[in-house]
């Protein structure tokens, strides 16, 4: 029998809870503790089949053992005789009488002490959890989809198994926030693979435990998660909330700087252009201001300069400025096209390059609309992903306009023929 095991029925002889572990057995077995008070020494007699104390090894440390003291066969309030056939005392010392609770007290805050200082997740553990949640996010949009919501869902598991565990405070709040981060993503990856509802479910859970970790960061990226799966129903308003209340904990690094592009652009695509263009004076300043280095994840997690030049032409073009709008979205392609592979936000460049292509129709220029679409067709079905759809339906209505014009026509079947294969496709062969 192990000492774990042994622990284990003799608790359940005494019914105690927290019930004894393995390490209070290790204790007595090498005299850390001698003298266990009577109960725990009858459950181990009857246990171990044996008929005395000393058998076990147990003995009292102090000059003087229970029978000096006429205790033997007393029963402590709520326990049971341990079958002694000496006579009780019809009286008892006070000052003795106190001793054994006393010592049954300080072994209970032992077996506290030893409960506490166990954790069922050590600091390796968490840091390589936090590293597998920031490698998600920096290849997402850059490796395939489905991999990568898997490997965020065993992370996302393994956290909640160990929160039903025991571990340090500190630590607990760790794993809520590993948790929290890993359903965000989960929510944001959900949006992309046109499941909205998954997407709001994940993210309601993931506030949850932002808010056990009281995690103000990852409350910020929740809310513009929540925000992004809204828009992309086209609820703006609803949208514009959850952006604006993301604002309020958004005290590092880039997610001011996303959620108040991403309120702007709320506020214009729900008409309230007054509104939208105040908005986007404080996103702009958000922007410059923005400090990358305190961002705890990559990807969609982080507000380049060159991701807020995409919102901004995409607000110009809400706003029915479109000339401004390729100014802006030439920017951005351009700054995208200058940054390195392992820095560089696929997603947000695609989407980009499309405001490119809207503004060239907008302006009747459909030439330069068929060199921005270009790059962006080539897109590999498993990136191909529902906003980034969408945003092509976008194009063929605006393209529609043209379609007696042979550039407008071939733009149009390209549309078509993009959206056959794609990421949501992959997810129902699955």
């Amino acid at each position: 029998m192990t000492q774990a095991q042994l622990a284990e029925r003799v608790s359940a002889r005494l019914g105690i809870d927290p019930p004894l572990d393995g390490n209070y057995i290790s204790k007595l077995d090498r005299g850390v503790h001698t003298w266990p008070n009577s109960d725990y020494r009858r459950a181990f007699r009857e246990e171990l089949g044996v008929q005395t104390d000393a058998e076990l090894g147990f003995h009292c440390s102090r000059s003087r053992n229970e029978d000096d003291f006429g205790w033997a066969g007393r029963v402590l309030p709520g326990s049971v005789a341990d079958g002694d056939d000496h006579p009780r005392p019809s009286a008892t010392p006070h000052s003795l009488e106190s001793e054994e609770p006393l010592v049954s007290a300080a072994d209970e805050s032992a077996r506290f002490l030893a409960w506490a200082e166990e954790s069922n997740a050590g600091d390796l553990t968490l840091e390589q959890m936090h590293t597998d949640v920031r490698r998600i996010a920096h290849c997402y949009l850059k490796v395939p989809t489905l991999p990568l919501f898997a490997r965020a869902r065993t992370i996302r598991d393994r956290a909640f198994a160990l929160l039903t565990g025991h571990q340090r405070p500190s630590q607990t709040r760790d794993l809520y926030a590993v948790a929290g981060w890993s359903l965000t993503l989960l929510a944001w990856m959900s949006t992309d693979l046109g499941r909205p509802n998954a997407a709001d479910t994940h993210a309601r859970a993931a506030w949850l435990c932002a808010d056990n970790a009281d995690h103000n960061g990852l409350r910020a990226w929740v809310r513009a998660t929540q925000h992004t799966a809204a828009f992309w129903e086209h609820r703006y308003i609803d949208a514009a909330g959850y952006a604006a209340d993301g604002l309020a904990y958004a005290t590092s690094g880039s997610a001011e700087a996303l959620l108040a592009n991403a309120w702007a652009l709320d506020l214009a695509k729900a008409g309230r252009t007054d509104d939208a263009r105040v908005a986007l004076a404080r996103a702009r300043s958000a922007t410059d201001t923005a400090d990358h280095a305190d961002d705890e994840l990559s990807g969609p997690f982080t507000c380049s300069a060159d991701r807020a030049a995409g919102l901004w032409s995409d607000l110009q073009l809400a706003l029915g400025t479109p000339a401004v709008a390729l100014v802006a979205a030439d920017r951005a392609v351009s700054a995208f096209e200058a940054t390195p592979d392992s820095g560089r936000n696929l997603g947000s460049e695609r989407m980009v390059r499309l405001q490119q292509v809207r503004a060239h129709l907008a302006l009747g220029e459909l030439d330069g609309a068929e060199q921005a679409i270009t790059p962006v067709l080539a897109t590999p079905p498993e990136h191909r992903v529902r906003p980034l759809l969408q945003r092509f339906t976008d194009v063929y209505t605006q393209v529609s306009t043209y379609a007696d014009e042979e550039i407008g026509r071939d733009m149009r079947e390209a549309i078509t023929a993009f959206g056959r294969e794609n990421v949501s496709k992959e997810l129902t062969r699955e």
